[in-house]
């Protein structure tokens, strides 16, 4: 929590525009009735913002004081109603069963252990409704051959980053602004594995740094 704090402080709304494919997501909500909506660690609001705009009942949750505040300014200047609350993502989500028709988490969920993780895929299955909808991003990276020697090289550019590994596929950033923060890398045959209740389409996004899929809760 507190690194969160620490970004939302130093770069303030940290993502001004929707990810790219929202637009397109909200459509097909909307066509398939969707009214409630979970934005799964909705950080600064981004995606609080942009549904509630599109008219659907939308409710957010992430564990860093200071983004909240953030969505709460920007929610109000924006005269936009959200149900927005702190919490942790991994652990019990404050919502009854079948309470939500659709969850959304952009950029989000990879930020912990695998077996974390999986107890909020869980979480999400339990207050999603029979046949709800998710859309989730996760980061997109190839483990280099240099994975177990602490210095991983970004494929899209030579800045090099260091990291600590603390597990498979697991690692910390150990410098730059996401130091600290736990990252988990999907594959395709991971998402498709741990998410095994959905029935999920997946494809990578614009610029290639992003796994993201749409799927819905098997009944």
């Amino acid at each position: 929590m507190k690194q969160w704090n620490k970004i939302f402080k130093k770069e303030g709304k940290v993502f001004l525009e929707h990810q790219e494919d929202m637009p397109r997501i909200a459509k097909v909500f909307k066509e398939k009735g969707v009214k409630k909506i979970l934005d799964l660690g909705c950080g600064s609001g981004r995606h609080t913002v942009y549904l509630a705009r599109l008219g659907f009942d939308v409710y957010g949750i992430d564990i860093a004081s200071d983004g909240m505040k953030l969505a709460k300014v920007w929610l109000r200047k924006e005269k936009l109603k959200a149900n927005s609350k702190i919490g942790n993502i991994y652990k019990k989500l404050p919502y009854t069963n079948n309470f939500f028709d659709a969850v959304i988490s952009t950029q989000t969920i990879h930020h912990e252990k695998i077996e974390n993780i999986r107890k909020t895929i869980r979480e999400v299955e339990r207050i999603l409704r029979p046949g709800g909808l998710i859309f989730v991003s996760v980061r997109k990276r190839k483990l280099g051959k240099n994975w177990k020697s602490g210095v991983i090289i970004e494929k899209y550019g030579l800045q090099r980053s260091r990291y600590k590994v603390i597990g498979p596929r697991t690692y910390v950033p150990i410098e730059r602004g996401e130091k600290g923060l736990i990252h988990y890398l999907f594959n395709k045959e991971i998402i498709k594995k741990e998410f095994k209740n959905f029935s999920p389409r997946i494809w990578v996004d614009q610029d290639g740094r992003h796994y993201c899929f749409l799927g819905k809760l098997k009944k």
